[in-house]
């Protein structure tokens, strides 16, 4: 499990990286970032993840789950549901605020503002983590098997998408009046859940080899919630935007290309 944890911790810790270096724009640039930005951020991160969610991991679950005599689209169907159903649950009960919301989602608490951003990104977070720490693990199992690089490409194509998302959470909450370091510090913070969440599937996986085609298809229902529910509908930011489609097909593409390449 050692190596399993290892590579885990270092394909998370690359992306929370990425999501550090995005954040510490706040140091460069004092202004919000345009809606522009933010339709591309988002519909490149909604493309991203849905091709990682095929690809990295509902095709490599259904592979597991036929050569140890299950039905490939049973397992997939299956933990797709459960992960969409277990980010619905977090959804309700987890207060948390997103950018340029009018209220709070989730059960209703009196915490500060800033607190309620980055439980939203958070939230947004922990299946990415997820979704890295059971590939990895997967791969760790296979030694030479293409699952190592398809790990590492899943890993390399969610760190491309957490820069942009680091510098749209540092830059708006700079702009509200939070000091630089501390609008830096939060910006990092909110990508701090994926190594987190990545070595806890790790451990979880140990103890439950057998079922890793249903984790990692768990994975992908998780991270195509995070799709459908945020991401594309934000991306259009109340109005319908080519902008935002084309950076969807974008990010799409982009994780296709890396999977299939290296993986």
């Amino acid at each position: 499990m050692a190596q399993q944890v290892l590579w885990a911790a270092a394909g998370t810790g690359f992306t929370f990286l990425m999501t550090t270096l995005g954040a510490s724009l706040v140091f460069f640039f004092r202004k919000s970032v345009s809606d522009n930005f933010q339709r591309v951020f988002l519909g490149f991160a909604a493309g991203v993840m849905v091709a990682a969610s095929v690809w990295g991991l509902l095709i490599p679950a259904m592979e597991e789950a036929e050569q140890n005599g299950s039905p490939g689209w049973m397992v997939g169907a299956g933990g797709v549901i459960l992960g969409a159903a277990f980010l619905l649950v977090l959804d309700q009960l987890l207060p948390h605020l997103h950018l340029d919301a009018p209220k709070p989602e989730g059960r209703p608490a009196s915490w500060r503002r800033t607190t309620l951003l980055l439980l939203a990104v958070t939230l947004h977070n922990i299946p990415e983590g997820m979704a890295v720490g059971f590939a990895f693990a997967l791969a760790a199992g296979e030694a030479g098997d293409p699952l190592v690089t398809g790990a590492a490409a899943l890993a390399l194509g969610i760190g491309i998408q957490n820069f942009p998302e680091g510098a749209a959470i540092a830059l708006p909450l700079r702009r509200e009046g939070m000091s630089t370091g501390k609008s830096f510090l939060y910006g990092t913070l909110s990508g701090a859940v994926e190594p987190l969440f990545g070595v806890l599937a790790v451990v979880v996986a140990s103890f439950a080899q057998g079922l890793m085609p249903w984790m990692l298809s768990f994975a992908a229902g998780a991270m195509l919630y995070v799709v459908v529910e945020e991401l594309i509908p934000e991306a259009h930011l109340g109005e319908h935007s080519h902008l935002g489609t084309l950076s969807v097909l974008g990010g799409f593409l982009l994780m296709m290309v890396l999977d299939t390449t290296l993986g």
